[in-house]
């Protein structure tokens, strides 16, 4: 808790900065959830009552911001921006629909099954950029609710995002917290996967995919479609492919090129523009960029930004580190008891807040656990527990994980508003069975 005691101080009136964080956290949270003012605005004001209040200073609130996410998703955003105007997502809905003769729920199946592949060779925020547009395409077409799509790919995106080191952003900090590699991930967290999606994916099509209908005419208009039609600018497809495929080669290395997500991300993000402006005036190129720089979901940045610091307030008053410090306590020292109870705590807590900054809070608190179970090389059970209870249960609600807040962000600007408490209300039971399928998984391999 670095800079703990240098807050203490210096909290408005003298007032007890656990009790100052805890309401301001519960207060911004409870407006978010009331969905009564934009959530950006809220995060925004919370964020600003903790360090006027005094919980945080500038520079702390500063140091809570986790700019590696914000990079990765302005880059990408960016990225996605450029990459849309030629077509080829376009191009791919009309694939994927008529690859199952456009029946409704055979579209489901098929864009969740490549968001979790996708999530878990590039990263679930990626991925959802690059999913979330294409779904309200056809979904528009076929003139059935994107609803149930865009809850199926969030679930999906979090899912195969667990899977792997890269696939999700607590995944990437546990890993190079530890030294794990891309293969320790593949070979402990993603066997489980697969199980857990084909669970998920029952439950869904007995809530909504049997109940999804199209007339015919849909999908006859959707198979007369020629893909083909769909690219409008081969240059820019070229160059686009190019840069992708570039951005996700430096994902798979990042970690031995000693690189963030976020500096490949905001790099091939300039390497786009600068090839899609190569030759055209300054006019031109003032405009363009204006125009890329439009599409980036701002309001999910800001929201990210806020939110960020309204978390570091009440990690810095200590109110994280006393939830960690009451579940040692719980635990008593044992081993499946704690893997167990930090698989629980880590899927409950990252579905009320982003699951970065709780993850962030939780490494330290179990490094610190070596010496009570023999060393560091056997908290291993512990570091796999947090890392499926941190990404499966960042799908409990809309602000768990990034990559729900951009498909959310999308279905907003498409006149498809998700409601908070609706999507909780959904969401939430079926994130708790798969994390009763991961305490099956954690228990019989680990314990």
């Amino acid at each position: 808790m670095h800079g703990e005691t240098a807050t203490l101080s210096h909290v408005i009136f003298g007032w007890d900065p656990l009790l100052v964080s805890a309401i301001l956290f519960i207060a911004t949270y409870a407006v978010i959830v009331s969905e009564k003012i934009n959530r950006a605005i809220v995060a925004g004001l919370g964020a600003g009552l903790m360090i006027t209040l005094g919980v945080l200073n500038q520079e702390q609130a500063i140091a809570g911001v986790d700019f590696n996410t914000l990079g990765l998703l302005t880059g990408m955003m960016v990225i996605v921006a450029i990459t849309r105007r030629c077509g080829v997502f376009q191009f791919v809905a009309v694939w994927s629909a008529k690859k199952v003769e456009a029946r409704p729920w055979g579209i489901m199946l098929m864009l969740s099954l490549v968001t979790a592949v996708l999530s878990a060779l590039l990263d679930n925020v990626t991925t959802v950029l690059l999913i979330a547009p294409v779904t309200l395409l056809i979904t528009e077409e076929l003139k059935v609710n994107p609803y149930p799509y865009l809850f199926s790919e969030i679930f999906a995106s979090n899912i195969g995002g667990t899977a792997t080191l890269i696939g999700d952003p607590p995944n990437i900090m546990i890993g190079s917290a530890v030294g794990m590699s891309f293969n320790d991930f593949l070979l402990n967290t993603a066997p489980i996967t697969p199980v857990i999606m084909l669970v998920t994916m029952l439950v869904i099509y007995f809530v909504w995919g049997r109940s999804l209908e199209t007339s015919d005419e849909a999908r006859q208009r959707v198979m007369q479609f020629r893909e083909r039609d769909a690219i409008t600018d081969v240059r820019l497809l070229k160059q686009s492919l190019l840069v992708l495929s570039l951005v996700i080669v430096g994902f798979v290395f990042a970690h031995p090129l000693h690189l963030e997500p976020a500096t490949i991300a905001m790099f091939g993000a300039g390497l786009l523009l600068l090839l899609n402006n190569i030759g055209e005036d300054a006019e031109d190129q003032t405009e363009d960029v204006h125009h890329s720089f439009a599409e980036v979901e701002w309001v999910t940045i800001f929201f990210f930004v806020g939110l960020f610091i309204v978390v570091s307030g009440i990690e810095h008053a200590g109110l994280l580190q006393m939830l960690g410090d009451w579940v040692i306590g719980l635990t008593g020292g044992d081993m499946a008891v704690t893997a167990i109870a930090i698989l629980w705590v880590s899927a409950v807590a990252s579905a009320v807040v982003d699951n970065i900054p709780f993850v962030a809070t939780m490494i330290p608190m179990i490094e610190s656990m070596a010496p009570t179970f023999g060393g560091a090389e056997n908290l291993m059970p512990i570091w796999w527990s947090l890392a499926l209870g941190a990404c499966l249960g960042g799908n409990g609600s809309l602000i768990g994980a990034s990559a729900n807040l951009i498909v959310a962000g999308f279905a907003e600007r498409a006149g498809h508003r998700i409601g908070f408490l609706s999507f909780m209300m959904a969401a939430f039971p079926l994130m708790l069975l798969s994390i009763v399928i991961a305490t099956v998984y954690v228990y019989l391999r680990y314990l």
